[in-house]
Formats: structure tokens, C-alpha cells, sequence
């Protein structure tokens, strides 16, 4: 299982509340891969933990750390992300 780091934490934060264009563009391909790649992943896994019912953890880690399901769609779509 991924685990969420506190660089996780903060780009869904802002990409949950802010225009990812900005962002985006000062990125460097590594970032963007690994926001593809790790962010992506946790993403995924908590949507279907929503969806499906499947038990990833995920809904419960980040509502500790203030991200609830909207805020994950939010970052999800604005990434470009298929959370589906």
C-alpha cells in the first residue's frame, strides 16, 4: 500500500482548492511523475474505497488530515487523474 506523505497531504490540499494551470506549470517532468504516479495512486485507491466498498484506509487517513471526498475528486480532476 502507498503511503501518504505530508508533500502528498499539501499538493492535494492545494490542487483541491486552486487552479492547477499555475501549479502545472512550474512543474519539472519528476514531479509530475511522481504526482501521476503516487498521488494518482492514492487518489484511485480512495475512490474505490468510496465507491466499491473495498477497505483501503484511505477515507479514514484522509479525513485525519483534512481531505474529504470532494476535495479528493477536486484534485483528482484538476491533475486529470482517472479516479474510475
Amino acid at each position: 500500500m502507498t503511503e501518504l506523505s505530508l508533500e502528498d497531504i499539501e499538493f492535494i490540499k492545494i490542487l483541491a482548492s486552486s487552479d492547477a494551470t499555475i501549479l502545472q506549470a512550474g512543474m519539472n517532468e519528476a514531479t509530475r511523475h511522481r504526482l501521476d504516479d503516487q498521488v494518482g495512486t492514492i487518489l484511485r485507491e480512495y475512490y474505490h474505497e468510496n465507491t466499491r466498498g473495498t477497505k483501503t484506509g484511505w477515507t479514514e487517513k484522509l479525513l485525519k488530515v483534512g481531505i474529504d471526498e470532494d476535495a479528493g475528486k477536486a484534485c483528482a480532476r484538476r491533475l486529470g487523474i482517472d479516479i474510475s
